[in-house]
């Protein structure tokens, strides 16, 4: 299938986030796209994804970007008001511009709860993100050929 995936990494909480793009990035592989179908870019941290979100959507060179990032809860409400941000930023970029942008960003209590999401007992959710932007492009493909 011919299709440009964007993947925004946020670099804070490399250990898990290497992950989450790790599987991510395989999973695309193994499902048949190439490394030139695939332009990854990292961020400072995951207040930063929606904004890369945008001006990706913006460039109208990409037809899903993922997004991922591990939010990991401190001992202040900081973690709150990120999690609230990336959300939202990521979900107003989606339906401004009618591009899938999947929110591949674990938000959780502590790290164990994070590395369980990378490969341990929940799963990996850096391979449901590719696996969830492979299955919206399929379906907005099939939309647009439904309205034409």
């Amino acid at each position: 299938m011919n299709a440009k995936f964007a993947i925004v990494v946020s670099e804070f909480n490399q250990t898990i986030t290497d992950k989450l793009l790790e599987g991510a990035v395989s999973r695309l592989h193994q499902c048949g796209f190439s490394s030139d179908q695939i332009k990854i870019l990292k961020v400072p941290g995951a207040v930063e994804i929606p904004l890369t979100a945008k001006l990706l959507a913006a460039s109208k060179k990409y037809d899903v970007i993922i997004c991922l990032g591990a939010v990991i809860r401190g001992d202040t409400s900081h973690y709150d008001y990120v999690c609230q941000q990336v959300s939202q930023g990521c979900q107003q970029v989606m339906l401004e511009f009618n591009l899938p942008v999947i929110f591949g960003v674990l938000t959780t209590e502590n790290e164990v709860q994070a590395e369980d999401r990378v490969g341990g007992k929940e799963g990996h959710k850096g391979v449901e993100a590719a696996d969830t932007a492979i299955h919206m492009l399929n379906l907005v493909k099939s939309l647009a050929d439904e309205m034409i």
